[in-house]
């Protein structure tokens, strides 16, 4: 039987929603804290005139995962929102006009593979089913371990692949596939694990699983979708949302937390659950009770930030899939850029999304609604002349490569940079995912779901396990919740 709590959250991003649902169920009085005007955290949602954005998480992989988060509740995801596979399910152009659709289906992606490099096809087949072995275990089995013990990722299946672990991405794709182009497809799903694929052990190729096995989803009105269908589950189990709600620090007793300073106003509570920024909500600590230190922070490898354009055109956009990846610049020296020297990068690859493709509510009739993402490396120089500047390099590539005008149809852009990441979401140097999934960040090496140092006080999201990402943040919020269940349960 578990003891009835009062149970502070702080943040309403993904991770902070799961575990209000989880927590609610098993009977506590939840109450979830914004800083901002509209929950969702990251996944917040933007509109003017007429134009509506998804602001930060843009791709629905891994269905499996939303579905068993919704199942535990008795419900579907089609209780709440509809859900589109997109076909195809991106685009990656290398040059004018030279682009490689990736299909809804693996065996038309086995014969686009083929038909690129003899040989290919076959040893695609070979790869993706050593990725959804990969992604079996994963899913259903490792990431949802809380990260407590290294003997978490010990398993009969784990040990087959051990040596996995200690290989990278990088160097697994290179050794099957020749063509650069094919080798780059290959390598860009870990880049959601937040590291350079040199950098990611080989096991996390289910990540290609959940590309090409699984396919690129689309929520019918956008990602907002699902916050709408968790804030609304959360709601029927008893969840309440205080929005404006800053949070200025956490109030310990005898290193026992008691609550939370809200806008100047103290709220007691037994439980304090941060969904927040990790490194922020230990700020909120006086010293003696941080568990990571300064340095410790400075010492983790980060996930990119982003340079954002939020863009609305007043006609149809040509020669343009719902999402589009531009690699047609060097994507070793963009990696560089970002891990290695932290400089803005001289040529950056690019990110494209048309929501309006798919859903026409997104935009006006006639006319497209458009957001451009540039991965950069966090806590860098961000200014608006900046920001300017890499619109253009950017604009300047996707019209030679699309092969059409399009600036002078834009009615409106709004930019999201380092700066507005630290102000908005108070992120640790300004990143846009978390903490990278590298060997020494895993499971075990990642900070705590529960504090050392303070009873009663937990986190969730994605500087903790399992990592970043939508998917693995709902299983961070299912993970703490079982903490705190364990801990005020009694026989």
């Amino acid at each position: 039987m578990i003891v009835s709590k009062t149970i502070a959250i702080i943040g309403s991003g993904f991770s902070s929603l799961a575990a209000a649902c989880y927590l609610a169920q098993s009977g506590h009085k939840v109450t979830v804290y914004e800083k901002n005007t509209s929950i969702g955290g990251r996944a917040r949602q933007l509109k003017r005139d007429g134009f509506t954005f998804d602001m930060g998480p843009s791709w629905y992989w891994m269905p499996d995962v939303f579905d068993r988060f919704f199942a535990d509740f008795g419900k579907k995801t089609t209780d709440y929102y509809e859900l589109i596979k997109l076909s195809p399910a991106y685009r990656v152009y290398f040059g004018i006009n030279q682009f490689i659709s990736i299909a809804d289906n693996l065996p038309e992606i086995v014969a686009t593979f083929e038909s690129i490099e003899k040989g290919s096809g076959a040893v695609l087949e070979q790869f993706m089913a050593e990725a959804r072995s990969n992604y079996e275990i994963a899913i259903k089995d490792l990431v949802y371990r809380p990260g407590v013990s290294p003997l978490e990722l010990i398993t009969l299946e784990t040990a087959k692949k051990v040596g996995q672990f200690f290989s990278n991405i990088s160097r697994d794709v290179r050794k099957k596939f020749k063509n650069e182009k094919l080798i780059q497809i290959l390598e860009f799903p870990v880049l959601f694990l937040g590291a350079k694929p040199s950098d990611t052990p080989s096991f996390y190729s289910f990540m290609n699983y959940a590309d090409f096995g699984l396919g690129t989803w689309h929520p019918k009105t956008g990602m907002f979708d699902v916050v709408r269908g968790m804030e609304s589950l959360a709601t029927e189990l008893g969840v309440q949302f205080v929005t404006n709600a800053a949070i200025e620090k956490i109030s310990v007793e005898n290193k026992i937390a008691k609550g939370i300073v809200v806008n100047g106003k103290t709220i007691y509570s037994d439980v304090v659950l941060s969904g927040a920024d990790y490194h922020h909500t230990e700020t909120l600590l006086e010293k003696q009770y941080r568990v990571y230190s300064e340095k410790y922070w400075d010492s983790r490898v980060f996930a990119p930030s982003s340079l954002l354009f939020y863009v609305g055109f007043n006609k149809k956009i040509e020669n343009i899939s719902h999402h589009a990846l531009f690699f047609d610049t060097d994507f070793n020296q963009h990696a560089k850029d970002i891990y290695d020297t932290s400089k803005w990068p001289v040529e950056p690859l690019f990110y494209a999304n048309f929501p309006s493709v798919t859903d026409p509510t997104a935009a006006p009739e006639g006319m497209e609604s458009a957001f451009f993402l540039i991965p950069l490396a966090p806590g860098i120089e961000d200014t608006e002349a900046l920001r300017e500047e890499y619109f253009h390099k950017i604009m300047d590539r996707f019209e030679l490569l699309t092969q059409q005008e399009v600036r002078k149809n834009i009615i409106f852009k709004q930019s999201f940079c380092k700066n507005d990441f630290v102000q908005d979401y108070n992120s640790y140097k300004g990143n846009a995912y978390g903490m990278a999934n590298t060997l020494l960040q895993t499971a075990f090496l990642r900070p705590k779901l529960k504090s050392k140092k303070v009873n009663n006080l937990f986190f969730t999201g994605q500087l903790t396990v399992p990592g970043p990402g939508v998917p693995p943040a709902l299983i961070s919020g299912k993970l703490v919740s079982e903490l705190i269940n364990k801990q005020f349960s009694k026989a």
